[in-house]
């Protein structure tokens, strides 16, 4: 099996929610839609309070290249239009949408996207443009975290050209079940989603990387795949973070990415098993990025499972559906427990990067006792970036930031295995995230003085 080839963990899986079905959440009377859920500029919000939208229409325009158009999954009324606090405390830009009785029984009585509003002649004479232009149009950005909008990644800069997409069921974070459910209930329209990321990027060759853990998903997609030699499914080795986007073309082809390079720079784009559902649904029906596969889970929660959400639902209302907060809970994590990072604000909504909500009991959740480093080097073997997290941390937690960057803080991919392997409980990512966003900023400001 392949694999990445530097550093790297081996956390316990906890998939406490494999083989649980995906359960559609009915559709709530109230949403709050960011204007701000992916990677660059925020959208511009295009309703007033007053106006009256119908589900699936657009709320947020993308405001340039590197942005993304937002939708609201209800019809309803606008009924606010300002700053909300986000999950983490954070004001953004928002817009709420309340449906009376009346908009809520008719988008009940009136599904959309059921039937196709493409034929397949249709799609089949669609140049890449059209087939880029549609996803974007879409809103739908990378839903395995990163919430880059996948129309940018589809369309390298002049004299770039990638030869071959990769695919992302890896999910290797612990908990977190939501791609594998959706690669076990719509292998079909993943697959035709690839296909159309293909002819959009203008790739003849494309690989799903999945680890040895799913192998149900792994046998259901290379059996729906027969006689087909331009996609393949690749079976990966156990290992965290073999999802992360340089460590999956490395153990997918063998490439390496160059620090400060991107994958089209060594012919790769990595996408998403979510997005390309997501994709399917867009060129298809015609719909846009609306809702998501969230899993829901925790040792003591009573419903936990895989649940397709609309985007701006509360996500104490969805916590409220998976049984509630249970009463030993010390922690609520968005994604797993490597990347994810605790939440403050339970009111806040759910927005399309949300891929798992993870409660963790108190003994669980709570910090070890930090010791002094006993250079023991654990943390440099577990990188897989090839870095010194002990020394970023230091000259983090001291505010050298030109030493920083100069040691590579800025490649560090926050996934968590310096901290994870560290014996003595030092929080190393917390001071390493500090500084590789001071750095980034750092960088940005001489930029723009120059």
């Amino acid at each position: 099996m392949r694999t990445f080839r530097m550093g790297g963990v081996h956390p316990p899986e906890n998939k406490l929610t494999a083989g649980c079905r995906i359960l559609d959440v009915d559709l709530p009377r109230e949403v709050t839609i960011a204007m701000s859920q992916h990677i660059g500029a925020p959208a511009i919000c295009v309703v007033g309070k007053g106006d009256h939208v119908d589900r699936g229409a657009m709320v947020g325009k993308a405001s340039g290249f590197v942005s993304a158009n937002v939708f609201t999954p209800i019809s309803g009324t606008v009924t606010g239009v300002g700053k909300i606090k986000n999950a983490y405390g954070m004001p953004v830009d928002s817009v709420t949408i309340t449906a009376t009785e009346e908009d809520h029984e008719k988008d009940a009585e009136r599904p959309l996207w059921t039937s196709a509003l493409r034929s397949s002649d249709d799609i089949a004479a669609m140049s890449a443009k059209d087939i880029v232009d549609i996803i974007g149009e879409a809103g739908i950005v990378g839903l395995g975290g990163a919430s880059f909008p996948t129309r940018v990644k589809l369309s390298p800069p002049p004299g770039k050209h990638a030869d071959i997409l990769i695919v992302n069921g890896a999910e290797c974070e612990p908990y977190l079940t939501n791609d594998h459910a959706l690669m076990l209930e719509h292998p079909d329209e993943i697959l035709a989603g690839v296909r159309l990321m293909m002819r959009g990027a203008g790739v003849d060759k494309a690989i799903i990387g999945i680890e040895s853990n799913k192998m149900d998903a792994v046998r259901l997609l290379r059996g729906r795949l027969e006689g087909d030699k331009s996609v393949s499914v690749m079976e990966l080795q156990m290992k965290y973070p073999q999802g992360g986007e340089k460590q999956l073309i490395q153990a997918a082809t063998g490439r390496e990415v160059p620090s400060g390079a991107l994958p089209v720079d060594v012919g790769a784009i990595v996408q998403n098993v979510a997005s390309a559902y997501a994709v399917y649904e867009a060129v298809v029906f015609g719909k846009p990025l609306v809702d998501r596969v969230v899993t829901v889970t925790g040792p003591s929660l009573s419903g936990r499972g895989n649940y397709r959400v609309p985007i701006g639902m509360s996500m104490a209302a969805l916590i409220g559906i998976a049984g509630g907060i249970p009463g030993d809970s010390g922690k609520i994590i968005l994604g797993g427990p490597m990347m994810g990072r605790t939440i403050v604000n339970v009111d806040a909504p759910t927005m399309k990067g949300v891929s798992g909500i993870l409660i963790l009991p108190r003994e669980q959740s709570a910090r070890g006792d930090v010791y002094p480093c006993i250079r023991c080097a654990g943390c440099v073997l577990a990188c897989p970036m090839g870095l010194e997290p002990y020394r970023l941390s230091l000259l983090s937690a001291h505010s050298h930031w030109d030493s920083a960057e100069g040691e590579g803080i800025a490649n560090c991919i926050e996934c968590g295995c310096c901290s994870y392997s560290c014996p003595s409980s030092r929080p190393l990512l917390d001071y390493i995230r500090l500084g590789k966003n001071t750095v980034m900023a750092i960088r940005k400001s001489r930029s723009v003085q120059k």
